[in-house]
């Protein structure tokens, strides 16, 4: 994990303002163009997803699955999530309903977990069920995938998870382990975007399984992507932390190889170069990249009306520049837009059913573990 200083940011709080209630910087959040609320506090958040009736499921890093009400603030722990390896960066990880939720009722997710041979982030799905007595758990959870290999540390799982547009798929990110070369290797999963059909076989038609790899991989040469989402065309876009520098954002197109560890934009931790992307040098370079980092975290396309003018950005949570970040979308090309310091890091982004943005604190270093609703300054 990236351990950058942090400068220390000063609480300033001015009474009858919804930005202090937040208890971040105070002149930094007059300058921001939406109004922050606090609606709850979680336990080292991960990741959220808002459910067809206004709920929605959080996860949080020890393992445990909540159902949250945003109305009235109530948390149902969900029963039937199998055991977390939460060392280190592992976690219960990413969480997303089916394409055919409403009839199904399945809900996917992603966790770390530690099993003969080593550790690693497993795919799993189970059946959303509620009792009348209002307790709730998956029912049926089954791991339909596993990452190739399992091995030592405890790092760059990623396990982002995103549905094809169609419904027909799902793509799911399988971080390089902090091991650098299985990002290359063609039989390891690890350092790459997977595409899958819905029960967890690799999909038919991957573009590189008749060239020997594995074959559901989708594109490799990944670190530790954090986050996919599909905008309004049907692109893939993906943002992956660097080393030291090079954070990414990547149009993701299938069969290519995106260059990690053998090209980036950053440099090694110990200060070793490596050498950057260029034209013609084999390798997808990014669309976006920083230096200095931000860290990305979650990673959303933005639909929605409550926010016009930034319809079709992407946002990302970012973890150590404690910031919210809009990249700017013009068809294949991908712009720096807006950073917005927000105090504290910013670990997931969600799109709210009316259109509001809703940010999860990361929960550690400085974060309280607060989701947080934006709309618009009035």
């Amino acid at each position: 994990m990236r351990r950058l200083p942090l400068a220390a940011l000063p609480l300033i709080l001015i009474a009858c303002s919804a930005e202090n209630a937040t208890g971040q910087n105070a002149a930094t959040a007059s300058d921001r163009p939406f109004a922050t609320a606090t609606i709850a506090d979680f336990d080292a958040p991960w990741a959220m997803t808002f459910l067809p009736d206004g709920r929605a499921l959080v996860t949080e890093k020890a393992g445990e699955m909540l159902l949250f009400d945003p109305k009235n603030g109530t948390k149902i722990p969900i029963a039937g999530i199998p055991a977390v390896d939460s060392a280190g960066q592992g976690a219960l990880m990413d969480v997303v309903t089916s394409p055919g939720f409403a009839q199904d009722k399945m809900v996917y997710f992603s966790f770390s977990e530690s099993r003969e041979g080593g550790k690693g982030v497993a795919l799993a799905k189970g059946a959303f069920a509620q009792a009348s007595d209002g307790t709730t758990s998956l029912t049926d959870v089954q791991v339909i995938f596993r990452a190739t290999p399992y091995l030592d540390g405890n790092g760059h799982y990623s396990g982002r998870i995103a549905f094809s547009p169609d419904g027909q798929y799902l793509f799911f990110t399988n971080g390089d382990r902090q091991k650098f070369d299985p990002a290359q290797d063609p039989k390891s999963t690890l350092g790459k975007v997977l595409r899958l059909n819905l029960d967890g076989t690799p999909a038919a038609g991957n573009p590189l399984a008749a060239k020997g790899f594995h074959p559901a991989i989708w594109s490799y040469g990944h670190r530790n992507l954090l986050g996919i989402a599909f905008d309004e065309k049907g692109r893939l876009w993906e943002q992956e932390m660097g080393p030291k520098g090079g954070d990414e954002v990547n149009l993701i197109q299938p069969g290519l190889n995106y260059g990690w560890p053998e090209v980036s934009n950053g440099s090694h931790y110990d200060g070793r170069a490596i050498p950057d992307h260029q034209a013609g040098d084999g390798y997808e370079a990014p669309k976006v990249s920083w230096n200095p980092v931000i860290s990305p975290g979650g990673l959303i396309h933005y639909s929605g009306d409550m926010f016009p003018a930034w319809k079709g950005s992407l946002f990302i949570g970012g973890l150590s520049s404690k910031a919210l970040v809009r990249v700017k979308l013009d068809g294949e090309t991908a712009s720096k837009a807006d950073q917005w310091d927000m105090g504290a890091r910013i670990r997931e982004v969600e799109q709210g059913p009316d259109g509001a943005l809703w940010v999860l604190e990361d929960g550690r270093d400085g974060s309280q573990g607060r989701l947080l609703k934006l709309t618009p300054k009035r």
